[in-house]
């Protein structure tokens, strides 16, 4: 029985990865802001939350995220650009996840293989950035993909079968993409949820560090 951890379950993905981690048959603890009070832009919060929990956990996903905070929508231009979204973003997207991870590393076994899978996004990607906008959401989310690479460098010392990863839903059917998926094709939060299960399963430790897509195809830095 596999025990997995879900950080941000209130949410449309994160509910849907407990409902189907619950169906295969796993052991599922989880955390939110609106269930538990959690909130990963305060350190104490986070701490607090993850000391109470008894590990190990095989599995612990990072569903938390916002598109929107305070009412700054994504940027069309850098002329939209404001130093309070781009921070608050930071705080939520990157700095969160990564604060987790911090506080997290006492719940993973260092004897036997263990994932720690933060949601990222492909529009993070600086590669693969080929029309602009979205600044403060895209920064947030590349610096969330360089803090999870290089802490999986350094937990690979301590935790050598440990899996370190971030890891691209695609586009979702929840509230939080409603208004900015026009063009996109989405996938339902069940479907999804069951595609993110699969990859970290699939997932083999010289992954570790990596940011891969739904499907479990590495995506350019």
């Amino acid at each position: 029985m596999t025990q997995t951890l879900i950080i941000g379950a209130s949410g449309g993905i994160g509910s849907a990865l407990a409902e189907a981690s619950r169906a295969r048959g796993d052991k599922v603890t989880t955390l939110s802001r609106s269930a538990d009070g959690l909130d990963v832009t305060d350190e104490h919060s986070i701490k607090a939350a993850l000391t109470s929990l008894d590990g190990p956990f095989d599995l612990i996903l990072v569903a938390t995220g916002a598109l929107e905070i305070d009412g700054h929508k994504p940027e069309k231009t850098i002329k939209s650009l404001a130093p309070d979204a781009l921070l608050g973003q930071f705080k939520t997207n990157a700095m969160g996840p990564a604060l987790v991870l911090k506080h997290a590393l006492p719940l993973m076994p260092k004897d036997k293989r263990c994932v720690f899978a933060a949601l990222s996004a492909r529009v993070g990607s600086i590669g693969d950035n080929q029309i602009g906008g979205w600044y403060s959401y895209r920064t947030a989310k590349a610096a969330l993909n360089q803090l999870i690479h290089g802490a999986a460098v350094e937990i690979r010392r301590s935790h050598k079968q440990s899996i370190c990863v971030c890891l691209h839903p695609g586009t979702v059917e929840t509230p939080f993409t409603e208004k900015y998926a026009e063009r996109h094709k989405t996938v339902p939060a069940a479907t999804a949820a069951e595609n993110l299960l699969q990859v970290t399963e699939n997932l083999t430790s010289d992954q570790t560090g990596g940011f891969f897509d739904y499907a479990g195809k590495e995506i350019v830095w």
